[in-house]
């Protein structure tokens, strides 16, 4: 897997979507929702053990940057203001070939709490 890399990332126009294409051909469109709520970054994950946070309302997270974060890895910035997630080049291989099992899980994470992934609109 360390010789795999990326060749490609894209954002969609809407910037609802990073397409990544990497070195062996194999290529992804992975949705700004999943990529904010399973952020590798400690406010998500937590800094230890039984500490992951499941994230609720972000069904219309959009990207709003995305910086190099040396050879090995990107910071994508979304538009609720959270940049602090590093994304390796695994962890966006990982999230390619088991986003939507890793997202079913997340949507089991909300129902159980009782949260959504629309926004609380004010009142």
């Amino acid at each position: 897997m360390s010789d795999i890399w990326p060749t490609e990332l894209r954002v969609s126009k809407d910037r609802r979507t990073l397409n990544i294409t990497f070195s062996d051909g194999r290529a992804f469109s992975l949705a700004a929702e999943m990529l904010r709520v399973l952020s590798p970054s400690a406010e998500v994950q937590g800094h230890g053990p039984g500490q992951k946070v499941t994230v609720p309302g972000k069904r219309d997270v959009a990207i709003v940057s995305m910086t190099p974060a040396g050879n090995y890895a990107v910071r994508i910035g979304f538009d609720d203001m959270h940049d602090s997630g590093i994304y390796t080049w695994p962890y966006l291989r990982e999230l390619g070939e088991r986003g939507g099992e890793l997202f079913a899980e997340y949507e089991r994470e909300l129902a159980e709490k009782g949260l959504s992934r629309d926004a609380r609109r004010p009142r």
